[in-house]
């Protein structure tokens, strides 16, 4: 064998070696950011919530106590029956919430993305894993707000809006001595 047929064989295992050391760190940094985005498995538990709207959210959505991230939506699925998606919702081990908890979806500003707020109710009774949220709000649908406002409040131009009450006259007090 000669000498250049040496060294393409020592070539090759060499980029054998840099690709797999390539496909090991790219498989380490996607496990890396699956489990800290909370889409792994984990450990917590499963809440469920029945929404009418539930626009700008998706599988991975931050779900929040008081702006404070304690889970994420890990599923979403609409009910065939009455037309109402079932969010399932994972929570963080040690996160506990009230069976009269409410929730509603919100967003992070006229500009930021929404997000599941829950406000943690009063009872002793906590939800256990596959337990369902009854007091909900879906989300609410900005450009009607718009509207609603911008329209006087009746979201309707063709309505007139009443005309305001006269003020009162004013009273001249008596001349002094």
């Amino acid at each position: 064998m000669s000498a250049t047929g040496k060294s393409i064989g020592q070539n090759s295992a060499a980029e054998v070696m840099i690709g797999l050391a390539v496909v090991v760190a790219a498989a380490v940094l996607l496990t890396f950011f699956y489990m800290s985005r909370g889409m792994g498995s984990g450990s917590g538990y499963d809440i469920k919530a029945q929404l009418p709207k539930v626009d700008g959210l998706g599988i991975g959505t931050d779900v929040r106590i008081s702006g404070i991230k304690v889970g994420s939506i890990s599923d979403l699925s609409l009910n065939p029956v009455n037309y109402l998606v079932t969010v399932t919702m994972r929570m963080d081990k040690g996160v506990e919430i009230p069976t009269d908890s409410s929730l509603q979806v919100t967003s992070s500003g006229i500009l930021g993305g929404q997000y599941i707020s829950i406000q943690p109710g009063g009872d002793d009774k906590l939800l256990a894993s596959g337990g369902e949220i009854q007091n909900v709000q879906g989300s609410a649908d900005l450009m009607s707000m718009i509207g609603h406002f911008a329209l006087g409040g009746n979201g309707s131009s063709s309505t007139p809006s009443p005309a305001p009450a006269p003020a009162p006259k004013a009273q001249s007090l008596p001349a002094g001595p």
